[in-house]
């Protein structure tokens, strides 16, 4: 059989920790939990994990610059837990490289389905690439490689990209001209539904402008669609290796 996933819960409450732990190993899952980010830290030098359940809010190095820490370092998976109604909270944590977020209260069940959609992601081939994997695509003045997950532009400058961003744009590159909703680019990125008001795809739109846009106020690359969504708006064609 298979190893069950191996999850690390990161939350200074201990109850939380505990209660968690003691749900997943219920659910053929093995987790390992952690006070804070220097506890963090050390658990993972000692082992290998297939995803960090992290808070937000804890003393010393928040959630927030742990994640930022975390996707400069690695690709590994992060979901976020964040106080109820703090939407600026989620909207930051995404936009820093987590892969989802729930805010607490939640529901066990609830985190258990957000665990598995994230792993689901993270063990298929394309590797959140979609049908890209393994290729260099170049747009306009840039080249997408997705096994390295780099993007470079023609003066040869890597410009580093947060998992969400990579997901965003490789679900772009996928469908050139090609108009997708709100809705759409959350469940292709993300994996889950949208929820009113749900901001979200705004944010990681706004912020993959500013880094690929020759011009972000006067985007000619990522088009908007007013009612639609929004479309890659360059051709894409396929590079050597």
């Amino acid at each position: 059989m298979p190893n069950p996933p191996h999850i690390l819960v990161v939350d200074d409450h201990r109850e939380i920790r505990d209660a968690l732990a003691k749900y997943l190993g219920r659910n053929a899952m093995r987790a390992t939990t952690a006070a804070n980010a220097v506890a963090m830290d050390a658990a993972l030098k000692a082992g290998r994990f297939d995803l960090i359940v992290l808070d937000v809010m804890m003393p010393g190095e928040d959630g927030l610059s742990v994640c930022r820490r975390l996707r400069a370092n690695g690709t590994i998976p992060v979901l976020m837990l964040t106080a109820l109604g703090d939407e600026t909270d989620r909207i930051v944590g995404l936009e820093v490289g987590a892969d989802d977020y729930l805010a607490k209260p939640f529901n066990p069940r609830e985190l258990l389905a957000r665990i598995k959609a994230i792993l689901r992601r993270a063990g298929q081939a394309p590797s959140a690439g979609g049908t890209l994997a393994g290729r260099r695509l170049g747009f306009d003045r840039w080249v997408l490689d997705t096994d390295r997950r780099t993007l470079t532009g023609d003066d040869g400058a890597e410009v580093p990209l947060t998992s969400a961003e990579f997901r965003l744009l490789s679900a772009l590159l996928e469908r050139p001209r090609f108009v997708l909703s709100r809705s759409q680019l959350l469940d292709l990125t993300s994996g889950r539904a949208a929820q009113v008001f749900d901001r979200t795809i705004d944010n990681q739109i706004s912020r993959l402008r500013r880094k690929i846009e020759r011009d972000p106020a006067k985007p000619a690359l990522i088009a908007t669609h007013w009612g639609g969504g929004y479309a890659l708006a360059a051709d894409v064609r396929e590079l050597q290796p």
